[in-house]
Parts: C-alpha cells; sequence; structure tokens
C-alpha cells in the first residue's frame, strides 16, 4: 500500500493547500500561496514544515511517536508512514503547520529552513 500516495489524497482536498513540485525536487507538494507546507519522498515518508517555533512548542509531544524524525535546527519534521494512524499524524500535523504560516512570527528567518533534502546547486 502506497501510503504516501492516501495521504496526498487526503490533504489535496483541504481547500487551503495547492499541489506543486517541492524545491527539494520531490516530485508532489502542497503548499499554501506563500509557503511550502509538506511534501512527499517515496511512498512512506512525508516532511511537514512545522518551524522551529512550532517545534519548539511541541518538542515533547513530537518526541513521544516513534513515526517522526526532528533534525536538530530545523523546521522539518519527517513522518513515516506506515499505516493509517500515521495519515492521521500527518493530517494533525499538517494542520499545526497551515496555523504555524498564519501566525505572527519574523518574516525572515536568520537561516534558510530547506528542507534536510533539498539539492544544492553549485
Amino acid at each position: 500500500m502506497n501510503t504516501a500516495r492516501h495521504a496526498s489524497e487526503r490533504l489535496m482536498s483541504w481547500p487551503s493547500l495547492i499541489a506543486d513540485r517541492a524545491p527539494c525536487g520531490a516530485e508532489l507538494g502542497l503548499r499554501t500561496a506563500t509557503q511550502e507546507i509538506v511534501h512527499f519522498h517515496g511512498e512512506h515518508e512525508a516532511d511537514v514544515h512545522l518551524t522551529r517555533a512550532m517545534i519548539a512548542r511541541l518538542r515533547p509531544a513530537l518526541l513521544g511517536s516513534s513515526a517522526l524524525r526532528l533534525r536538530a535546527g530545523s523546521g522539518w519534521v519527517t513522518v513515516r508512514l506506515d499505516m493509517g494512524s500515521d495519515i492521521d499524524l500527518l493530517a494533525t500535523l499538517v494542520s499545526a503547520a497551515l496555523q504555524a504560516t498564519g501566525a505572527p512570527y519574523p518574516a525572515h528567518d536568520p537561516a534558510p529552513d530547506h528542507c534536510t533534502r533539498t539539492r544544492i546547486r553549485c
């Protein structure tokens, strides 16, 4: 079962999300009019841009899930999509990411916050 496809189909029905190719090279990403929110790597993994501030607030809860991987200093969270409940978790995190983009926070981050798989071009 391709859980990433099921998750993306569910999220593409949300009116605030627009399908687009992700800057990191992932074929499918979903964004608002101004910011990338989630993209999919393979059949069982998604990266959600929660923002560094949102991750700091949610850190204890995030660390309690074996389906999540956090990377130090990143505003991105990787979700391993192995079962239906992981898709529900992803939907919850995408909802939090949408709230984070609408909440007041610095318009420009001191360091770029690209997906940890972003291809660097020379």
